[in-house]
């Protein structure tokens, strides 16, 4: 009888083993819906609702920068803040969704949160380059030194600016070549884009022409440009002709300068030289020749007759 109800108890432990842990999982799966999973529904969407409103001011301040039309300094502020608005406070509120989120699920931040420090500690000695990036990125955006769009000179390297964030700058050349230069490698900024331009243009001439007759005929030239309907609007003042500039041997340069809009030289430059090339011929003024080149030309004497070289042989 003993061996029977040993038996019949051996048999019935594991199911109330089972029963038990069924009935806790059910409490427990009770409790988290009733309690944990209310506040997970909570959390999420508050990082929702502020997701919304940083992404509502990110697309109001690009449409503002749209609506900048004559203003590309502006507008490219806009675009450089709105980008950078976007990224931190989207990491920031999914940082902060996540630590709220995780007690809920009985895991301990105290030890994730002292081995991230000892770990962020390891790390920062070795990239001492990236926070120095990133506050060099700050300091570019608190002194607007360059925006989107902006055509500057960084690292030795010419180009527009495509983008810009904490981390490093996007540059694109003329030749469409992409440069990426991180920003702690940013130590003197040249922007071309800021207010205007200087387009200037050193023309050089023989020495033979008469300077006042140069200086006029130039001042003529560049008052052509000025008034063409073409360049109008991008000359903001009057060619200023300086004199004479330089003296090379029977090379003299008289340097002509305009002050046009920020990055808009390269046009009235080219109609410029057309222009000189095209009157200095039709007044007969030479342009000055390099004093390394030495160009002889002379008449043959027809006193002296030249007898081909004859050629004998065995």
């Amino acid at each position: 009888m003993s061996l029977l109800i040993q038996l019949a108890l051996v048999v019935t432990e594991p199911e109330t083993s089972f029963r038990e842990l069924g009935h806790s999982w059910h409490t427990d799966i009770v409790d988290f819906v009733r309690h944990d999973a209310p506040k997970i529904v909570v959390i999420l969407l508050v990082s929702f609702v502020l997701q919304r409103i940083v992404s509502f001011f990110v697309n109001r301040m690009r449409r503002v920068a749209d609506a900048y039309a004559g203003h590309n300094q502006r507008a490219s502020q806009l675009r450089t803040v709105a980008a950078i608005l976007r990224a931190t406070c989207y990491g920031l509120i999914g940082f902060i969704a996540l630590m709220q989120i995780l007690p809920l699920f009985n895991i301990d931040l105290k030890p994730l949160l002292a081995s991230a420090g000892v770990v962020g500690l390891g790390i920062s000695f070795g990239a001492q380059s990236l926070f120095k990036d990133m506050l060099n990125g700050i300091l570019i955006l608190i002194e607007d030194q360059f925006n989107v769009g902006d055509v500057v000179k960084l690292a030795g390297l010419t180009g527009t600016v495509e983008d810009l964030s904490l981390r490093a700058t996007t540059l694109r050349d003329g030749d469409g070549t992409q440069y990426f230069i991180p920003n702690s490698q940013i130590a003197t900024v040249s922007n071309l884009s800021r207010e205007f331009s200087v387009a200037s243009l050193s023309v050089s001439v023989d020495a033979s022409a008469d300077p006042d007759r140069v200086i006029a005929l130039l001042r003529e030239v560049a008052m052509e440009v000025r008034n063409d309907a073409a360049f109008k609007n991008v000359a903001i003042s009057d060619g200023d002709i300086l004199g004479v500039d330089k003296i090379i041997g029977r090379e003299v340069i008289y340097p002509v300068n305009f002050r046009v809009k920020a990055n808009q030289k390269d046009g009235i430059l080219r109609e410029l030289r057309r222009r000189v090339l095209q009157r200095f011929d039709k007044e007969g003024i030479p342009l000055g020749t390099q004093t390394s080149t030495v160009v002889m030309q002379g008449l043959p004497d027809p006193t002296i007759t030249q007898q081909a070289p004859s050629l004998s042989g065995n």
